[in-house]
């Protein structure tokens, strides 16, 4: 959020808009990142380097994060404002040391679930709709994950909101749409 150690620019513009569709559905997932404060993911677990540099980690080209979201902070705590009490799961991601999570479904090895899908295929459910920060990391790591998973996915561009670095945004929609991952606003889809 604005003001916060990873800030997504009008991040809590999406708030509002997410209470607003969460009020509609029955069946509410949310997803946390909770680091442990020395995450291989942060810049300062690597020496002298700087936020949004990239390094290889063994399980491929990993961002450099300021430290964010981590265990047990107020900044690893969900939105003062957001009011989803229907929710029935948090998938807490990003707790494993060594490995980034920007998906709800994988960590970025691409071997660690989180057991989402498991818990979605346990409730019958075949359709996803996916909202919050960022769209370019985790939102679509989510949504093209969920995918391949075999779930309809449909992303909610307005529920949304990007940091965009480095063309990341045009990359996220190009890898999404290719994929088959839907786009829809909030005044346009349906609710289950």
């Amino acid at each position: 959020m604005p003001g916060g150690a990873l800030a997504v620019p009008q991040g809590d513009e999406v708030v509002p808009v997410i209470n607003r569709l969460a009020g509609g559905f029955a069946n509410v997932v949310l997803t946390q990142d909770w680091h442990p404060r020395d995450h291989i993911s942060f810049d300062t677990a690597h020496a002298g380097r700087k936020p949004f540099e990239t390094t290889r980690l063994p399980y491929g080209e990993q961002v450099l994060w300021p430290a964010h979201c981590v265990q047990g902070t107020h900044g690893a705590e969900l939105h003062k404002d957001l009011q989803i009490a229907q929710a029935q799961l948090v998938i807490r991601k990003g707790h494993h040391r060594e490995i980034d999570s920007y998906s709800a479904f994988l960590e970025a090895d691409r071997k660690t679930a989180t057991g989402l899908g498991g818990y979605l295929r346990e409730r019958g459910f075949n359709e996803l709709y996916v909202c919050g920060l960022a769209t370019d990391f985790c939102v679509a790591s989510t949504a093209l994950d969920g995918h391949a998973a075999g779930f309809e996915v449909s992303v909610i561009e307005d529920a949304c909101r990007a940091i965009d670095l480095d063309g990341s945004l045009a990359k996220a929609w190009n890898d999404m749409d290719r994929a088959g991952v839907r786009r829809t606003f909030t005044g346009t889809m349906r609710k289950s």
